[in-house]
C-alpha cells in the first residue's frame, strides 16, 4: 500500500491528540473542524489541509481513513457519510448516542466493506494488557470480581451525554474484554450533583456467567483523580493504575510490582489502527463492541430509572 492518508474530524479536546499522533506517524493528510480559527491553527502547526465542511473534505481528498472526535450526538451523522464513501472510520467512544444508531451504523459499515472501529483506549494501556494476559493465563486462578474507579472533577467539556456514556463505557468495555464474555445483567444507580440535565455519578454492577461480576464507580464530583482497577481471582489479586500504568500482583507468596516503561496508550491505539489498514487485519475493537457497550450503557440508565436489574442478551 502507498503512504496512508488520514483525516481527523473534530480537533477540540481529544482530537488535537489524534492530530499529533498521526503527524508523528507521517500519515496526517487533512483535518476538519467547524471552528475556522481552530482549523487554521492546527493546519499551520502540522502543515496539513484544513476544512470546515465535511462534504468538501470527503469530495476533495482521497483518504484511506478518518478519525471522528466530534461530540457524541454527531457521531452517527458524520460516520454515516465517511462509511458510505468507503472511508475506513475510527470513532472515539461512545460509538453512537443510541443503540439504534449503533445498529444502523454497524450495518452501513458492513455494506460498505470498510473498517469501523471505536476508541476504547484502555485496551491499549500496558497495565491493562498485562492484566488481561494474567487473567487469560490463569496466573491467579479464575477471575471473580472486577472493581473499577474512574473519578475526577467535571472539566465542563462534555455537554451532550452524561457520565455513563462518556466515562463509564471505558470500564464497561474493559470488563467485557478482561472477562472475554458479555454480561447478562445490569444494575445501576446514577444521579446528578453538578449538572441539571445529565448524570454526573454512577455505580454500575455487571453480572456475567457463573457469578463473575464487575463493579464500576464513576463520578465527575470528587476533586481527586482516580483511574484504578482491582481484579480479585481465586488465588490472588491484580491491581493496576490506568494513569501511572503500574500493576501489582498479590498472592500467598507476597507482592510483585514489575518494572516497565510507560507508553502512551493513544500512540499504541493509533499504530494498531494503521497496522490494520496496511495489512488488512480486523481491528481489535469490533463494531459489535461499540454497539454492545452502548446497549449496556442504556441498560444502566434504564435500571437506575426503574430501580430494577435489566437483563440483556448480547451477541
Amino acid at each position: 500500500m502507498d503512504k496512508l492518508k488520514v483525516g481527523v474530524i473534530g480537533t477540540g479536546g481529544w482530537g488535537k491528540n489524534h492530530l499529533r499522533v498521526f503527524y508523528e506517524n507521517g500519515v496526517l493528510s487533512c483535518l476538519c473542524d467547524i471552528d475556522p480559527v481552530r482549523a487554521e491553527q492546527w493546519s499551520k502547526k502540522y502543515g496539513c489541509k484544513a476544512y470546515t465542511d465535511l462534504d468538501k473534505m470527503i469530495s476533495s481528498e482521497k483518504l484511506d481513513a478518518v478519525t471522528i472526535c466530534t461530540p457524541t450526538s454527531t457521531h452517527f451523522a458524520v460516520a454515516s457519510k465517511t462509511l458510505t464513501n468507503k472511508i475506513n472510520t475510527f470513532i472515539e467512544k461512545p460509538m453512537t448516542a443510541t443503540s439504534t444508531d449503533g445498529q444502523n451504523l454497524v450495518q452501513i459499515a458492513k455494506d460498505s466493506g470498510v473498517f469501523l472501529t471505536v476508541g476504547f483506549i484502555e485496551r491499549f494501556n500496558p497495565a491493562v494488557v498485562d492484566a488481561k494476559k494474567a487473567v487469560k493465563e490463569k496466573m491467579f486462578g479464575e477471575p471473580l470480581l472486577l472493581e473499577f474507579h474512574r473519578e475526577n472533577k467535571w472539566a465542563g467539556r462534555i455537554t451532550d451525554v452524561g457520565i455513563v456514556a462518556d466515562t463509564s463505557v471505558h470500564d464497561i468495555d474493559t470488563a467485557r474484554w478482561i472477562f472475554d464474555e458479555e454480561p447478562n445483567l445490569v444494575f445501576a444507580r446514577v444521579g446528578n450533583v453538578l449538572s441539571e440535565t445529565r448524570e454526573d455519578f454512577a455505580a454500575i454492577t455487571l453480572g456475567f456467567h457463573e457469578k463473575k461480576t464487575a463493579y464500576i464507580v464513576s463520578n465527575w464530583v470528587t476533586p481527586k483523580r482516580l483511574r484504578q482497577l482491582t481484579i480479585a481471582c481465586t488465588q490472588g489479586v491484580i491491581s493496576l493504575d490506568f494513569i501511572t500504568q503500574e500493576i501489582r500482583f498479590d498472592d500467598v507468596k507476597g507482592t510483585t510490582i514489575p518494572r516497565r516503561d510507560v507508553k502512551e496508550p493513544l500512540s499504541s491505539e493509533m499504530e494498531a489502527f494503521l497496522d490494520c489498514l496496511r495489512n488488512n487485519r480486523p481491528p481489535l475493537v469490533k463494531p459489535s463492541d461499540g454497539l454492545n457497550n452502548t446497549i449496556i450503557a442504556e441498560a444502566a440508565l434504564a435500571s437506575s430509572s426503574s430501580g430494577v436489574p435489566i437483563y440483556v442478551k448480547l451477541k
